[in-house]
Protein backbone atom coordinates (compact mmCIF):
# COMPACT_ATOMS: atom_id res chain seq x y z
CA UNK A 1 0.00 0.00 0.00
CA UNK A 2 1.52 3.39 -0.94
CA UNK A 3 2.20 5.75 1.62
CA UNK A 4 0.29 8.79 1.95
CA UNK A 5 -0.57 11.64 3.80
CA UNK A 6 -3.13 10.27 6.77
CA UNK A 7 -6.13 12.34 7.23
CA UNK A 8 -7.01 11.87 10.72
CA UNK A 9 -11.29 11.79 11.23
CA UNK A 10 -12.84 12.46 14.97
CA UNK A 11 -15.33 9.36 14.31
CA UNK A 12 -13.92 5.80 16.45
CA UNK A 13 -15.72 3.46 13.84
CA UNK A 14 -15.87 0.06 15.96
CA UNK A 15 -16.32 -3.69 14.01
CA UNK A 16 -17.91 -5.97 15.73
CA UNK A 17 -17.28 -9.66 14.99
CA UNK A 18 -18.12 -13.25 16.00
CA UNK A 19 -14.33 -14.67 16.47
CA UNK A 20 -11.31 -12.84 15.53
CA UNK A 21 -8.82 -13.41 13.89
CA UNK A 22 -10.06 -16.23 12.06
CA UNK A 23 -7.62 -17.42 9.42
CA UNK A 24 -10.32 -17.67 6.61
CA UNK A 25 -11.76 -13.95 7.18
CA UNK A 26 -9.06 -12.16 5.61
CA UNK A 27 -11.41 -9.67 3.76
CA UNK A 28 -12.00 -8.28 7.45
CA UNK A 29 -8.92 -7.49 7.86
CA UNK A 30 -8.20 -5.69 4.45
CA UNK A 31 -11.09 -3.35 5.36
CA UNK A 32 -9.95 -2.63 8.67
CA UNK A 33 -6.44 -1.89 7.14
CA UNK A 34 -7.23 0.44 4.48
CA UNK A 35 -9.21 2.20 7.00
CA UNK A 36 -6.18 2.70 9.06
CA UNK A 37 -4.05 3.62 6.50
CA UNK A 38 -6.30 6.60 5.80
CA UNK A 39 -6.12 7.67 9.44
CA UNK A 40 -9.50 6.17 11.02
CA UNK A 41 -9.64 5.23 14.55
CA UNK A 42 -10.53 1.92 15.20
CA UNK A 43 -11.81 -0.69 17.80
CA UNK A 44 -12.39 -4.13 17.38
CA UNK A 45 -14.60 -6.16 19.31
CA UNK A 46 -15.21 -10.03 19.26
CA UNK A 47 -17.73 -12.02 20.80
CA UNK A 48 -15.42 -15.07 21.49
CA UNK A 49 -11.17 -15.93 20.82
CA UNK A 50 -9.82 -17.59 18.01
CA UNK A 51 -10.03 -21.34 17.97
CA UNK A 52 -8.03 -21.39 14.59
CA UNK A 53 -4.49 -23.02 15.02
CA UNK A 54 -2.51 -20.68 12.07
CA UNK A 55 -3.50 -17.22 11.53
CA UNK A 56 -2.34 -14.94 8.32
CA UNK A 57 0.70 -13.27 8.56
CA UNK A 58 -1.56 -9.73 7.73
CA UNK A 59 -3.09 -9.65 11.10
CA UNK A 60 -0.37 -8.36 12.15
CA UNK A 61 -0.32 -5.18 10.49
CA UNK A 62 -3.47 -4.29 12.19
CA UNK A 63 -3.20 -1.40 14.77
CA UNK A 64 -6.62 -1.33 16.70
CA UNK A 65 -7.18 -2.52 19.93
CA UNK A 66 -8.97 -6.05 20.34
CA UNK A 67 -11.44 -6.25 23.40
CA UNK A 68 -13.23 -9.56 24.07
CA UNK A 69 -16.36 -9.44 25.50
CA UNK A 70 -16.78 -11.48 28.47
CA UNK A 71 -18.87 -14.79 27.41
CA UNK A 72 -22.02 -14.49 28.61
CA UNK A 73 -22.54 -17.27 30.71
CA UNK A 74 -24.71 -15.61 33.67
CA UNK A 75 -27.58 -16.09 36.15
CA UNK A 76 -30.70 -14.18 35.34
CA UNK A 77 -30.80 -12.66 38.66
CA UNK A 78 -27.45 -10.86 38.10
CA UNK A 79 -28.99 -9.63 35.05
CA UNK A 80 -31.43 -8.11 36.46
CA UNK A 81 -29.15 -6.32 39.04
CA UNK A 82 -27.02 -5.10 36.18
CA UNK A 83 -30.44 -3.65 34.28
CA UNK A 84 -31.15 -1.94 37.13
CA UNK A 85 -28.15 -0.37 37.94
CA UNK A 86 -27.03 0.73 34.16
CA UNK A 87 -30.97 1.97 33.39
CA UNK A 88 -29.98 5.41 34.23
CA UNK A 89 -26.81 5.53 32.63
CA UNK A 90 -28.47 4.35 29.27
CA UNK A 91 -32.54 5.64 28.79
CA UNK A 92 -32.36 3.20 25.90
CA UNK A 93 -31.81 0.16 27.97
CA UNK A 94 -35.59 -0.91 28.69
CA UNK A 95 -36.39 -0.28 24.99
CA UNK A 96 -33.87 -1.77 23.46
CA UNK A 97 -34.61 -4.76 25.42
CA UNK A 98 -38.13 -4.85 24.42
CA UNK A 99 -36.78 -5.12 21.17
CA UNK A 100 -34.40 -7.85 21.34
CA UNK A 101 -36.95 -10.59 20.91
CA UNK A 102 -34.45 -12.81 18.95
CA UNK A 103 -31.25 -12.90 21.50
CA UNK A 104 -29.99 -15.25 23.52
CA UNK A 105 -29.49 -14.50 26.94
CA UNK A 106 -25.35 -14.17 26.61
CA UNK A 107 -26.11 -11.88 23.89
CA UNK A 108 -27.87 -9.54 25.60
CA UNK A 109 -25.23 -9.83 28.16
CA UNK A 110 -22.13 -8.53 25.63
CA UNK A 111 -24.51 -5.98 24.37
CA UNK A 112 -24.70 -4.33 27.50
CA UNK A 113 -20.32 -4.96 28.18
CA UNK A 114 -20.16 -3.73 24.25
CA UNK A 115 -22.64 -0.61 25.17
CA UNK A 116 -20.46 0.89 28.13
CA UNK A 117 -17.04 0.34 25.86
CA UNK A 118 -19.00 2.90 23.20
CA UNK A 119 -19.80 5.13 26.06
CA UNK A 120 -16.32 4.90 27.68
CA UNK A 121 -14.69 5.31 24.18
CA UNK A 122 -16.52 7.38 22.59
CA UNK A 123 -17.50 5.34 19.77
CA UNK A 124 -19.42 6.69 16.98
CA UNK A 125 -20.68 3.65 15.08
CA UNK A 126 -20.65 0.05 15.20
CA UNK A 127 -20.30 -2.15 12.39
CA UNK A 128 -20.98 -6.01 12.79
CA UNK A 129 -19.55 -8.74 9.59
CA UNK A 130 -22.07 -11.40 8.99
CA UNK A 131 -25.89 -11.50 10.03
CA UNK A 132 -25.56 -13.38 13.34
CA UNK A 133 -24.77 -12.98 16.67
CA UNK A 134 -22.30 -10.41 16.23
CA UNK A 135 -25.13 -8.61 14.57
CA UNK A 136 -27.59 -9.20 17.31
CA UNK A 137 -24.80 -8.13 20.03
CA UNK A 138 -23.67 -4.58 17.60
CA UNK A 139 -27.54 -3.76 16.76
CA UNK A 140 -28.59 -4.17 21.23
CA UNK A 141 -25.76 -2.46 22.11
CA UNK A 142 -26.08 0.60 19.16
CA UNK A 143 -29.47 0.82 20.50
CA UNK A 144 -28.96 1.05 24.15
CA UNK A 145 -26.04 3.48 23.67
CA UNK A 146 -27.50 5.70 21.36
CA UNK A 147 -25.60 5.31 18.18
CA UNK A 148 -25.87 3.91 15.23
CA UNK A 149 -24.96 0.65 13.62
CA UNK A 150 -24.70 -1.59 10.57
CA UNK A 151 -23.71 -4.78 9.09
CA UNK A 152 -22.48 -6.59 6.35
CA UNK A 153 -24.20 -9.70 5.16
CA UNK A 154 -22.50 -12.53 3.16
CA UNK A 155 -23.91 -15.73 1.89
CA UNK A 156 -24.44 -18.19 5.15
CA UNK A 157 -25.97 -15.71 7.55
CA UNK A 158 -28.44 -14.87 4.51
CA UNK A 159 -29.30 -18.31 3.22
CA UNK A 160 -28.31 -21.29 5.97
CA UNK A 161 -31.49 -23.44 7.26
CA UNK A 162 -30.73 -21.78 10.14
CA UNK A 163 -31.26 -17.79 9.14
CA UNK A 164 -34.61 -17.11 10.92
CA UNK A 165 -36.58 -14.36 8.39
CA UNK A 166 -38.11 -12.11 11.58
CA UNK A 167 -34.66 -11.83 13.00
CA UNK A 168 -32.73 -10.96 9.49
CA UNK A 169 -36.17 -7.99 8.57
CA UNK A 170 -35.44 -6.90 12.52
CA UNK A 171 -31.82 -6.25 11.99
CA UNK A 172 -32.23 -4.87 8.56
CA UNK A 173 -34.61 -2.12 9.62
CA UNK A 174 -33.15 -1.23 12.35
CA UNK A 175 -30.19 -0.99 10.88
CA UNK A 176 -28.48 2.76 8.90
CA UNK A 177 -27.38 0.57 6.44
CA UNK A 178 -26.38 -3.13 5.23
CA UNK A 179 -23.68 -3.85 3.12
CA UNK A 180 -23.89 -7.08 1.04
CA UNK A 181 -21.43 -8.45 -1.31
CA UNK A 182 -23.16 -9.42 -4.71
CA UNK A 183 -26.16 -8.14 -6.42
CA UNK A 184 -27.65 -11.73 -6.13
CA UNK A 185 -27.62 -11.02 -2.26
CA UNK A 186 -29.03 -7.55 -2.88
CA UNK A 187 -31.79 -8.77 -4.81
CA UNK A 188 -32.88 -10.90 -2.51
CA UNK A 189 -32.54 -8.92 0.50
CA UNK A 190 -34.72 -6.47 -1.47
CA UNK A 191 -37.37 -8.86 -2.13
CA UNK A 192 -37.74 -10.49 0.90
CA UNK A 193 -37.27 -7.84 3.19
CA UNK A 194 -37.56 -4.71 1.74
CA UNK A 195 -35.91 -1.99 2.63
CA UNK A 196 -33.86 -1.11 -1.15
CA UNK A 197 -32.87 2.48 0.11
CA UNK A 198 -30.35 1.81 2.79
CA UNK A 199 -29.22 -1.99 1.35
CA UNK A 200 -26.02 -1.74 -0.71
CA UNK A 201 -23.86 -3.91 -2.71
CA UNK A 202 -20.34 -3.33 -2.29
CA UNK A 203 -17.80 -6.12 -3.52
CA UNK A 204 -15.12 -7.25 -0.89
CA UNK A 205 -11.79 -5.42 -2.40
CA UNK A 206 -8.31 -6.40 -2.95
CA UNK A 207 -5.46 -4.49 -1.93
CA UNK A 208 -3.96 -4.91 -5.91
CA UNK A 209 -0.52 -3.37 -4.77
CA UNK A 210 -0.07 -7.04 -3.23
CA UNK A 211 -2.04 -8.69 -6.30
CA UNK A 212 -0.01 -7.87 -8.89
CA UNK A 213 -0.53 -8.75 -12.58
CA UNK A 214 1.55 -12.51 -14.17
CA UNK A 215 1.17 -12.11 -17.55
CA UNK A 216 3.52 -14.96 -18.18
CA UNK A 217 1.43 -18.39 -19.45
CA UNK A 218 5.03 -20.28 -19.17
CA UNK A 219 3.12 -21.32 -16.01
CA UNK A 220 3.28 -25.20 -14.38
CA UNK A 221 0.42 -26.93 -15.94
CA UNK A 222 -1.00 -27.13 -12.49
CA UNK A 223 -4.45 -26.63 -11.25
CA UNK A 224 -5.12 -24.97 -7.41
CA UNK A 225 -8.12 -24.52 -5.68
CA UNK A 226 -8.17 -22.78 -2.23
CA UNK A 227 -10.69 -23.02 0.63
CA UNK A 228 -12.28 -24.78 3.88
CA UNK A 229 -12.65 -28.34 3.25
CA UNK A 230 -16.56 -28.26 3.83
CA UNK A 231 -19.47 -29.05 1.35
CA UNK A 232 -20.42 -25.93 -0.02
CA UNK A 233 -16.42 -25.51 -1.83
CA UNK A 234 -17.21 -28.62 -4.04
CA UNK A 235 -13.81 -29.85 -3.84
CA UNK A 236 -15.03 -33.68 -3.96
CA UNK A 237 -16.46 -32.45 -7.38
CA UNK A 238 -13.08 -31.38 -8.73
CA UNK A 239 -10.81 -34.61 -7.11
CA UNK A 240 -13.86 -36.78 -9.41
CA UNK A 241 -12.63 -34.33 -12.45
CA UNK A 242 -9.00 -35.29 -11.81
CA UNK A 243 -9.89 -38.76 -12.17
CA UNK A 244 -11.21 -37.84 -15.69
CA UNK A 245 -8.42 -36.32 -16.46
CA UNK A 246 -6.19 -38.73 -15.42
CA UNK A 247 -8.33 -41.01 -17.67
CA UNK A 248 -7.36 -39.00 -20.49
CA UNK A 249 -4.03 -38.94 -20.17
CA UNK A 250 -3.85 -35.26 -19.28
CA UNK A 251 -0.49 -34.13 -17.66
CA UNK A 252 -1.55 -31.89 -15.15
CA UNK A 253 -0.91 -31.60 -10.88
CA UNK A 254 -3.83 -30.58 -8.73
CA UNK A 255 -2.70 -28.75 -5.23
CA UNK A 256 -6.05 -27.82 -2.64
CA UNK A 257 -4.84 -25.62 0.30
CA UNK A 258 -7.07 -25.29 2.89
CA UNK A 259 -8.46 -26.98 6.03
CA UNK A 260 -11.57 -28.10 7.43
CA UNK A 261 -14.13 -31.43 8.73
CA UNK A 262 -13.78 -32.81 5.25
CA UNK A 263 -10.21 -33.62 4.91
CA UNK A 264 -10.48 -37.07 6.43
CA UNK A 265 -13.20 -37.88 3.43
CA UNK A 266 -11.38 -36.16 0.50
CA UNK A 267 -7.73 -38.01 1.19
CA UNK A 268 -9.65 -41.14 1.50
CA UNK A 269 -11.19 -39.76 -2.03
CA UNK A 270 -8.07 -39.54 -3.36
CA UNK A 271 -6.41 -42.62 -2.23
CA UNK A 272 -9.82 -44.60 -3.51
CA UNK A 273 -9.35 -42.86 -6.80
CA UNK A 274 -5.53 -43.60 -7.15
CA UNK A 275 -5.21 -39.90 -7.36
CA UNK A 276 -2.24 -39.91 -4.85
CA UNK A 277 0.19 -38.66 -7.66
CA UNK A 278 -1.88 -35.67 -9.06
CA UNK A 279 -3.74 -34.43 -6.21
CA UNK A 280 -2.25 -33.37 -2.84
CA UNK A 281 -4.24 -31.82 0.32
CA UNK A 282 -1.61 -29.20 1.23
CA UNK A 283 -3.03 -27.88 4.41
CA UNK A 284 -3.46 -24.12 5.12
CA UNK A 285 -0.67 -21.59 4.53
CA UNK A 286 0.08 -17.93 5.09
CA UNK A 287 -1.88 -15.51 2.37
CA UNK A 288 1.84 -14.69 0.76
CA UNK A 289 2.20 -18.70 -0.40
CA UNK A 290 -1.05 -18.64 -1.08
CA UNK A 291 -0.81 -15.67 -3.25
CA UNK A 292 2.49 -17.44 -4.89
CA UNK A 293 1.57 -20.72 -5.65
CA UNK A 294 -1.72 -19.44 -7.40
CA UNK A 295 0.39 -16.74 -9.60
CA UNK A 296 2.55 -19.73 -10.76
CA UNK A 297 -0.56 -22.05 -11.02
CA UNK A 298 -1.93 -22.41 -15.00
CA UNK A 299 -5.77 -22.66 -13.80
CA UNK A 300 -7.73 -21.95 -10.74
CA UNK A 301 -10.78 -24.15 -9.89
CA UNK A 302 -13.77 -22.66 -7.58
CA UNK A 303 -16.17 -25.90 -7.91
CA UNK A 304 -18.81 -24.18 -5.45
CA UNK A 305 -21.87 -25.87 -4.87
CA UNK A 306 -25.19 -24.88 -2.33
CA UNK A 307 -25.10 -27.54 0.30
CA UNK A 308 -27.77 -29.30 1.30
CA UNK A 309 -28.08 -26.82 4.52
CA UNK A 310 -28.55 -24.11 2.47
CA UNK A 311 -25.11 -22.78 3.10
CA UNK A 312 -22.87 -21.40 -0.04
CA UNK A 313 -20.44 -18.75 -0.96
CA UNK A 314 -21.58 -15.45 -1.82
CA UNK A 315 -18.55 -14.46 -3.66
CA UNK A 316 -15.31 -15.92 -2.55
CA UNK A 317 -12.12 -13.49 -2.32
CA UNK A 318 -10.25 -16.11 -3.57
CA UNK A 319 -11.62 -16.10 -7.12
CA UNK A 320 -11.25 -12.54 -7.03
CA UNK A 321 -7.39 -12.96 -6.15
CA UNK A 322 -6.81 -15.48 -8.77
CA UNK A 323 -8.05 -13.45 -11.40
CA UNK A 324 -5.87 -10.01 -9.98
CA UNK A 325 -2.77 -12.55 -10.63
CA UNK A 326 -3.93 -14.03 -13.75
CA UNK A 327 -4.75 -16.91 -13.20
CA UNK A 328 -7.52 -17.87 -14.98
CA UNK A 329 -10.83 -19.49 -12.98
CA UNK A 330 -13.47 -21.74 -13.38
CA UNK A 331 -15.71 -21.98 -11.55
CA UNK A 332 -20.08 -22.16 -10.62
CA UNK A 333 -23.06 -20.07 -10.84
CA UNK A 334 -23.56 -19.95 -6.96
CA UNK A 335 -24.47 -16.73 -5.87
CA UNK A 336 -22.88 -13.72 -6.60
CA UNK A 337 -19.71 -15.74 -8.81
CA UNK A 338 -20.84 -14.98 -12.17
CA UNK A 339 -20.62 -11.25 -11.55
CA UNK A 340 -16.84 -10.97 -11.40
CA UNK A 341 -16.93 -14.48 -13.47
CA UNK A 342 -18.68 -13.77 -16.68
CA UNK A 343 -18.80 -17.08 -18.82
CA UNK A 344 -15.79 -17.01 -22.08
CA UNK A 345 -14.92 -13.18 -21.07
CA UNK A 346 -13.28 -13.38 -17.44
CA UNK A 347 -13.50 -16.86 -17.20
CA UNK A 348 -15.49 -20.24 -17.08
CA UNK A 349 -18.40 -20.96 -15.77
CA UNK A 350 -19.85 -25.41 -15.50
CA UNK A 351 -23.15 -26.61 -13.59
CA UNK A 352 -22.62 -27.48 -10.36
CA UNK A 353 -21.54 -30.97 -9.06
CA UNK A 354 -21.00 -31.77 -12.99
CA UNK A 355 -17.38 -33.32 -12.80
CA UNK A 356 -17.62 -34.36 -16.35
CA UNK A 357 -18.08 -30.65 -17.32
CA UNK A 358 -15.18 -29.14 -14.71
CA UNK A 359 -12.71 -31.89 -16.42
CA UNK A 360 -13.30 -30.82 -20.09
CA UNK A 361 -12.63 -27.01 -19.11
CA UNK A 362 -9.86 -27.30 -16.92
CA UNK A 363 -8.46 -29.37 -19.47
CA UNK A 364 -9.21 -26.54 -22.33
CA UNK A 365 -7.64 -24.00 -20.02
CA UNK A 366 -4.48 -25.65 -19.22
CA UNK A 367 -4.09 -26.62 -23.48
CA UNK A 368 -4.83 -23.08 -24.25
CA UNK A 369 -2.13 -20.27 -24.05
CA UNK A 370 -4.28 -18.07 -25.86
CA UNK A 371 -7.51 -18.52 -24.65
CA UNK A 372 -5.65 -17.60 -20.64
CA UNK A 373 -4.35 -14.62 -21.40
CA UNK A 374 -7.16 -13.36 -23.12
CA UNK A 375 -9.66 -14.55 -19.80
CA UNK A 376 -6.78 -13.18 -18.10
CA UNK A 377 -6.44 -9.74 -18.92
CA UNK A 378 -9.97 -8.89 -19.62
CA UNK A 379 -10.86 -10.37 -16.02
CA UNK A 380 -7.72 -8.17 -14.16
CA UNK A 381 -9.47 -5.08 -15.99
CA UNK A 382 -12.69 -5.77 -14.28
CA UNK A 383 -11.18 -6.62 -10.90
CA UNK A 384 -9.15 -3.02 -11.24
CA UNK A 385 -12.58 -1.46 -11.79
CA UNK A 386 -14.92 -3.30 -9.03
CA UNK A 387 -12.81 -4.88 -6.49
CA UNK A 388 -10.21 -2.22 -5.64
CA UNK A 389 -10.04 -1.49 -2.23
CA UNK A 390 -9.21 1.62 -2.00
CA UNK A 391 -12.20 2.85 -3.43
CA UNK A 392 -14.75 -0.15 -1.83
CA UNK A 393 -13.30 0.89 1.86
CA UNK A 394 -14.02 4.49 1.19
CA UNK A 395 -17.50 4.08 -0.16
CA UNK A 396 -18.48 1.90 3.41
CA UNK A 397 -16.63 4.76 5.29
CA UNK A 398 -18.91 6.98 4.11
CA UNK A 399 -21.68 5.58 4.83
CA UNK A 400 -20.35 5.39 8.54
CA UNK A 401 -19.57 8.69 8.52
CA UNK A 402 -23.44 9.70 6.63
CA UNK A 403 -25.07 7.32 9.61
CA UNK A 404 -23.13 8.34 12.57
CA UNK A 405 -24.39 11.29 15.06
CA UNK A 406 -25.14 14.42 13.47
CA UNK A 407 -22.49 16.41 15.93
CA UNK A 408 -19.62 13.74 14.74
CA UNK A 409 -19.91 14.37 10.89
CA UNK A 410 -16.77 14.96 8.91
CA UNK A 411 -16.80 18.12 6.70
CA UNK A 412 -17.79 18.04 3.53
CA UNK A 413 -14.09 17.86 2.22
CA UNK A 414 -13.21 15.06 4.34
CA UNK A 415 -16.14 12.57 2.43
CA UNK A 416 -14.59 14.18 -1.12
CA UNK A 417 -11.25 11.70 0.10
CA UNK A 418 -11.96 8.94 2.47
Amino acid sequence: MPDKPKQVSSHRIAYVVKRYPRFSETFIVNEILVHEADGVEMEIFSLRPSVDTHFQNVISQVRAPVTYLPPGSVKSRELWKVFHQLSDRFPELWPALAEAKFAAVNDVYQAIHLAMQVDEKNISHLHAHFATSAATVAQIAARIAGISYSVTMHAKDIFHESVVPEDLQSKIANSKFVVTVSDFNLRHLVDNFGHPEKIKRIYNGLDLDLFRFNSDRNRQRKIISVGRLVDKKGFCHLIDACKLLVEQGVNFECEIIGSGDLETELRNQIESLSLTDNVVLSGPMPQNVVREKIAAASVFAAPCVIGPDGNRDGLPTVITESLALGTPCVSTDVTGIPEIIRHEETGIIVPQENAQELANQLKRLLDDQALCHSLATTARALVEKEFDAQKNVKEIRTLFYQSAQPALQAPANRLQGV
